[in-house]
């Protein structure tokens, strides 16, 4: 079978951006999923077996992306050793994680980048590590949209009371096409400066640059949280056309003091600054402000 340049271990949400972009750039790709649906290889990890033969079904890649989370102490050397007992050369592993390490009770820290302390004990945390000590990447991504993933139809979830829309300060966030583009650029830099590449070992945050203020995004919604809960046109033209969300807002903002939006950095609390991976290696969200 002849060698791919990269291989997804889970083709889900990100593939559908990652896997055109590839394309086009004439990067040769493979994918698995679980079932083997849509032209992909059917492949699932399986953190007991200890058996590596059944990796021998996959092809041989010089970098492969792990979509699906690894947990706990293990998890990474297991599939690292696995797939390098079945497979030639000495292939390159991009872990995808979340941010939400950083979120930890009594941080004081406004600003986190990717140097900062983050939740060594959560298991996801603890198996990236694992996979940084083999010379692996982490990719841990901020709110993921693109496609249809829409913050605005997020709003009557995660703030339908006005104590909620209270409690909701700083969001961050990254669209599919950066994250696919990120991936990419770890991928060619590892191709063209091999171990002495920034992607080997290394964690990296990634947002799109910005940090969202809830109650400005609310505030900004005002109209289309209505339309977006599927509310019919008729009932809609009878209803006030601002959301509850914005008026929650407007009721707070003189009730705390808060003269415009959006709310300062120390008000919102925990920012994360994500302008290193970008000056790393050398590109710029294209799709960044939701």
């Amino acid at each position: 079978m002849q060698e791919i340049d990269l291989l997804i271990l889970g083709a889900g949400w990100t593939s559908t951006f990652l896997l055109p972009l590839a394309k086009s750039r004439s990067i040769t790709t493979a994918a698995t999923t679980t079932t083997g649906r849509d032209d992909t290889i059917k492949f699932t990890f399986d953190p007991a077996n200890t058996d590596p033969s059944y990796f021998s079904t996959l092809p041989t890649a010089r970098t492969l992306l792990v979509t699906f989370p690894l947990k706990g102490v293990g998890q990474s050397k297991l599939l690292a050793d696995s797939y390098k007992a079945t497979h030639r050369g000495s292939p390159r592993f991009i872990q995808l994680g979340s941010t939400g390490i950083w979120q930890m009770p009594g941080q004081k820290d406004t600003w986190l980048d990717r140097h900062s302390a983050y939740n060594k004990g959560n298991e996801r945390a603890v198996a990236e590590d694992e996979l940084l000590s083999l010379g692996g990447c982490v990719l841990n991504l901020a709110g993921l949209w693109g496609g249809p993933r829409d913050p605005k139809h997020w709003v009557d979830r995660v703030a339908d009371t006005k104590d909620k829309v209270k409690s909701k300060t700083s969001l961050h966030m990254v669209h599919g096409e950066d994250v696919a583009r990120a991936i990419l650029a770890v991928h060619g830099d590892w191709e063209t400066r091999a171990e002495k590449s920034p992607a080997r070992g290394q964690r990296w945050m990634l947002t799109d640059g910005f940090v969202y203020d809830w109650w400005a995004l609310f505030a900004g919604w005002a109209e289309a949280s209505s339309k977006d809960a599927g509310v019919d046109q008729t009932e809609r033209k009878q209803q006030s056309k601002q959301s509850k969300q914005s008026v929650w807002v407007q009721e707070l903002m003189w009730e705390e003091n808060v003269k415009a939006l959006p709310r300062s950095m120390e008000a919102l609390g925990r920012c994360y600054d994500s302008r290193e991976f970008w000056h790393v290696f050398g590109i710029a969200p294209v799709k960044a402000r939701i």
